[in-house]
């Protein structure tokens, strides 16, 4: 268990929320002019996933079958319904206290077809209501334009963010989101986890490997990473020049590994494993490719291609704020051959042996969000945001029609006190915290509505039977609390 050292405290205009992503809790797939995306095509997974390569595979024949069968559960469809039931669950953030909500902007509801030259109405309709409503409770939004729902139309055509002709499109769909938005939204995001393509570029990128046969797979991803950078640096340039109230920021995947023993190999494989997490964020922050990272692609034998003027753009479009996830650390080490594997979110690490595991494996670890937290201020220097923190649990309704989960609010409470030690004993300037899921979703990393990480329990289940109805957790009110007391009182 890990307890903070000294008074809690926070800032007085600290942003205390929670998070969704509108692929995994929208539903509504297929009404109001919305065009399909990947999250459209991806199958049910149930229980622990231990292999990521293979969670994370997909084929053309896969994509194919799903635009054309509906026999298969494919969970993202229908979400929890959200679309239909997002003025209850606002309602609910705001009886928590919500100062800010995370959600993102589904781009194939705003364009049916990226291509189009008018946005769907239908679509703009949707998100205005909701930005209303947070207005109504005073809710701050924070939006990310892409959360790992790639449009079709641009696997079909382009291959994803392979082709270039992504950067326009996008620069055109996050245009119309500031133009018809700006007077609900003040934060934005980019792209969600902006490094994670080359750990899963089908939902980051829509690249599908059987599509490469005329340029190697890792090369493929390396250049539409560097899209999706020229892309959210032209974004942000303009955000900045039209709209000077806004704040621009990149969300990272923070993946933290400790070296599994003292010996020197250990200590230096998890340094170089620590900095492939950081490469693009360097590139938004600091507006350049890090040597690193070109040794990197260099050494691999690999090229990227630059038009002049790219160098330019990334210099121009630097972030003004770094937001990251963090649920759990791993350990790493020069040689894992002999030892056991921890699955986690994105990635497979070296089980610590001091550290409790989640049913699904992911190890809980408070003391990490605050070695997280310094670790990044001292990095980056810009001020930091917390978009993604929870615990996945298969939580239960008890024979008094209620959910007791005890653990979410100890998983809680030990990171509520890790957060006010980095700021207070650390100085790291953390701008907020959004709890992960805070309405129940559909599990990204198995697709599955099992692993709850919400203070409101949805009651539908992996196969979409229920009510959808929406119940309190313990937890509801635990976080209640916190927000009330402005992080003092756990």
């Amino acid at each position: 268990m890990y307890t903070n050292e000294g008074q809690l405290q926070f800032p007085e205009n600290f942003l205390w929320g929670g998070a969704t992503a509108a692929n995994q809790c929208e539903g509504a797939w297929d009404e109001d002019g919305k065009g399909m995306t990947i999250q459209d095509c991806l199958e049910f997974r149930a229980g622990n996933i231990s292999d990521m390569g293979k969670q994370f595979a997909f084929s053309t024949e896969d994509l194919k079958k799903a635009q054309t069968n509906n026999d298969i559960n494919y969970p993202k469809r229908r979400g929890t319904d959200y679309y239909h039931h997002y003025k209850e669950d606002i309602a609910l953030m705001a009886e928590m206290g919500y100062k800010v909500y995370r959600l993102s902007i589904s781009w194939a509801r705003i364009f049916t077809d990226p291509e189009d030259e008018k946005p769907n109405e239908k679509g703009i309709e949707f998100y205005l209501n909701v930005f209303k409503e947070c207005k109504k409770y005073g809710i701050e939004p924070l939006v990310t334009l892409s959360h790992y729902d790639v449009p079709l139309d641009l696997i079909n055509r382009y291959r994803g963010w392979y082709g270039r002709e992504c950067i326009d499109l996008f620069v055109k769909y996050a245009k119309v989101c500031f133009e018809r938005f700006s007077d609900y939204v003040t934060y934005w995001l980019t792209f969600n986890e902006v490094d994670a393509m080359l750990r899963h570029p089908v939902t980051s990128g829509g690249l599908i490997e059987d599509q490469f046969d005329d340029v190697p797979f890792e090369q493929a991803m390396y250049q539409a990473m560097h899209h999706q950078m020229v892309a959210s640096a032209l974004v942000v340039k303009m955000a900045h020049d039209k709209y000077p109230n806004f704040k621009l920021g990149c969300m990272m995947t923070k993946l933290c590994f400790y070296p599994y023993t003292c010996k020197p190999e250990d200590n230096l494989a998890t340094q170089q494993r620590m900095r492939s997490i950081y490469r693009y964020v360097d590139i938004q922050v600091f507006g350049e490719y890090p040597l690193y990272l070109k040794k990197e692609i260099a050494n691999k034998g690999y090229t990227v291609a630059f038009e002049d003027s790219d160098e330019h753009i990334l210099k121009d479009g630097t972030v003004d704020f770094v937001s990251f996830f963090y649920y759990m650390t791993s350990c790493w080490a020069a040689k894992t051959d002999d030892l056991e594997l921890s699955p986690g979110n994105t990635f497979n690490g070296v089980k610590n042996p001091y550290l409790p595991s989640s049913e699904w494996g992911w190890q809980t670890d408070a003391a990490g969000l605050r070695y997280s937290l310094v670790e990044l201020y001292d990095r980056f220097r810009k001020p930091l945001f917390i978009v993604e923190n929870g615990l996945g649990a298969r939580d239960v309704l008890a024979e008094d029609g209620k959910i007791h989960e005890p653990y979410r609010c100890e998983y809680l409470k030990e990171h509520v006190c890790a957060m006010s030690g980095a700021i207070n004993l650390d100085g790291v300037d953390l701008m907020g915290y959004t709890w992960w899921g805070c309405i129940d979703l559909i599990s990204e990393s198995t697709r599955e509505m099992s692993k709850r990480y919400g203070f409101v329990y949805v009651d539908v289940d992996d196969y979409g039977n229920g009510t959808y109805n929406r119940i309190r957790k313990d937890s509801f009110y635990y976080y209640k609390q916190v927000i009330e007391s402005n992080g003092t009182n756990i």
